[in-house]
């Protein structure tokens, strides 16, 4: 709500007037300038004639680099409200229809760590959400349905799960939202039951929610030529400790890991943002997901708290491995893709660098499971082991 009061305060000023990000416009302007007066001065017979093609083609540039700010940030901000509305729906309908059955699958199989993370994959490609998964995990723990142990293999599931979406969104099906929504407003408000009720929430939910991806492209395009912006996702590029940390923030605020790296994906897919400013970007949008999960620890007991600790070290510790090694996640990307017969399709590749990013920072802490586990117990005790050893010490 500030970002809209903010746009539509400043509109009016800055509706009509170019705008620049940076130097790079006005400087073109002025070299064209003195290369005019150049020409003038050598052949005042030709700078006559030439005079109003070159007018002609400086207004043409000139509302090239013109940018209407209030439709692309109304338009932007409308799309990610349609989106985040859609993901929302659609988290509700499928809690309804399968939360149940989701917390009866992570009570049954969570028998060893990699049963867990199979129930943590399956639950949150499930409820579309990784920290839906997460904090019924925290509540379960809490409650004591599922010990502190088995929790750490259904938080690395739900890592693996969340890129699932990611992975739907890549394949570019923006077109059928409009079917989508058409459909689930049929079901939702002409359903005979409960449950085709939840189903035609869960399909409007889906159906906003491309259609908001597709609003949020629409209304980026103009920065598809606009040397700036592109400048400025080529730096993000370059400094992935800068991309991430703009990933991050994003996530914190919308509150949504999802929704950052369907809007990453997407603008990929306009060409709009580069393979290592997605990369950027997605990785840190793995540490910002953590806010919902460590607000869900608050007044909880040990064990949940430890859950929700190790799932922000646990991110924490793979975005610093991926900064690193940024550029050879990139090129593993681009292989597996082309692999996969998608060419040189970004979106794609971002899609697929989440996902191996995730199945890679699983492989190499699913081992170390137990000794974790044991750091964890050590680092954050149980209040009753904290109360034996202060007697302890008094006595």
């Amino acid at each position: 709500m500030s970002i809209l009061i903010l746009t539509i305060v400043i509109a009016p000023s800055v509706i009509e007037n170019e705008l620049h990000f940076g130097e790079t416009a006005s400087l073109v302007v002025a070299q064209k300038t003195q290369q005019r007066n150049s020409n003038k001065t050598e052949n005042p017979a030709s700078s006559q004639g030439e005079e109003k093609g070159e007018n002609t083609d400086e207004n043409k540039s000139k509302e090239e680099r013109k940018l209407n700010i209030f439709k692309i940030v109304t338009g932007a901000l409308a799309g990610l409200v349609l989106f985040l509305y859609g993901v929302t729906r659609m988290a509700e309908g499928l809690e309804a229809i399968a939360g149940d059955r989701a917390r009866e699958l992570i009570s049954k199989f969570t028998t060893n760590r990699y049963a867990g993370v199979a129930t943590g994959t399956v639950a949150t490609t499930i409820l579309d959400s990784s920290s839906v998964t997460i904090i019924i995990v925290i509540a379960m723990v809490s409650a004591g349905l599922l010990t502190f142990v088995e929790s750490l293999g259904v938080v690395l599931g739900a890592n693996i799960g969340t890129t699932i979406g990611a992975q739907i969104i890549a394949f570019k099906i923006n077109e059928y939202a409009p079917i989508a929504m058409f459909v689930g407003f049929l079901l939702t408000f002409l359903g005979k039951t409960d449950r085709w009720k939840k189903i035609g929430l869960v399909v409007l939910g889906l159906g906003l929610l491309f259609f908001g991806l597709d609003t949020i492209e629409d209304a980026m395009e103009p920065f598809k030529d606009y040397q700036p912006f592109i400048t400025w996702m080529e730096r993000l590029g370059e400094n992935t400790l800068l991309g991430a940390l703009v990933g991050a923030l994003f996530t914190v605020l919308i509150q949504s890991s999802s929704a950052t790296v369907a809007v990453v994906v997407t603008l990929a897919s306009q060409g709009l943002v580069s393979l290592p400013a997605g990369i950027a970007l997605v990785l840190g949008a793995e540490v910002g997901t953590c806010a919902d999960t460590l607000v869900a620890t608050i007044g909880r007991d040990r064990p949940a708290v430890r859950t929700g600790v190790f799932h922000l070290l646990f991110n924490i510790v793979c975005a610093i491995v991926g900064i690193f090694f940024a550029s050879q996640l990139a090129a593993i990307a681009q292989w597996v893709t082309q692999l996969v017969g998608t060419g040189d399709n970004v979106a794609r590749q971002i899609a697929n660098a989440q996902l191996i990013f995730n199945l890679a920072g699983v492989a190499l802490v699913i081992g170390f499971l137990p000794l974790i586990a044991r750091a964890l117990e050590r680092l954050i005790p149980d209040r009753k082991n904290q109360n034996r050893e202060a007697e302890a010490v008094k006595n």
